[in-house]
């Protein structure tokens, strides 16, 4: 095995702060093209992207950050806040509802972990919800990245349409990353899918799975983070007995 992919595959790692520096459109064209060399359920490549810069990405980014607003005051607010919620729908996921739920017995500690060392990382306390949801709110603002991909998958296929652009996406992130970009897969933006549908034409068939924030990392400590990372013998079932 050649040590140095291993150390290449490595030292990839979710970027978490940008620069406003342009991606160049031939760039993203690239990343895309690496994207589509990975492998696929009968080739069917069950999935589409929304390449979201400028104006396009600007508009979905505030309003995004508007609903978080809204979600982030009722969760932490009075009944009023609570009750108001209720009645705009103003925040309310409009997508991917289960995204919302608590992570199962199995997972939960992984969660928590990586939540606890990076919140670390980035000084915030335990308990301090205010910046715990300044900093969620980062989310929404892309981190900072000039670029947001929107990656949807095709309802037909369910999980393997998922498994499909899980591969692509790692194409597109080792792309990026060798050519000395940095990305964040992003599950958060994937709860309120009708902003990117004003902006993109998005055939019903298909479902918002996630988004990829794209662009030049800042040298910002977060972008040093390392998640820790499972051991072989946690990922590989054992022989029965």
């Amino acid at each position: 095995m050649d040590s140095d992919f291993s150390q290449f595959l490595a030292s990839r790692r979710s970027t978490r702060d940008f620069l406003p520096k342009t991606v160049p459109p031939e760039i993203i064209e690239q990343l895309l093209t690496d994207s589509l060399t990975a492998p696929s359920w009968s080739n069917t490549r069950p999935f589409k992207v929304a390449v979201a810069t400028g104006e396009v990405r600007d508009r979905i980014s505030n309003e995004f950050l508007s609903r978080w607003a809204a979600l982030s005051k009722a969760r932490n607010g009075n009944a009023f806040s609570k009750i108001k919620l209720f009645f705009t729908r103003h925040g309310l996921p409009t997508s991917n509802r289960r995204m919302t739920k608590p992570y199962v017995a199995e997972l939960k500690p992984r969660a928590q972990r990586i939540g606890k060392e990076l919140y670390s990382v980035l000084g915030v306390a335990r308990g301090d919800v205010v910046n715990r949801d300044a900093q969620w709110a980062r989310n929404y603002e892309f981190f900072g990245a000039p670029v947001e991909l929107f990656i949807y998958i095709h309802k037909s296929l369910h999980i393997y349409a998922a498994s499909d652009a899980g591969l692509m996406m790692e194409n597109l992130m080792l792309s990026a990353h060798a050519l000395g970009l940095g990305t964040c897969a992003q599950g958060a933006v994937g709860i309120w899918d009708d902003v990117v549908r004003r902006e993109f034409e998005v055939s019903g068939d298909y479902r918002l799975l996630c988004g990829i924030a794209i662009g030049y990392p800042t040298d910002s400590p977060v972008n040093s983070f390392k998640a820790h990372r499972l051991d072989v013998s946690d990922l590989v079932l054992k022989l029965k007995n």
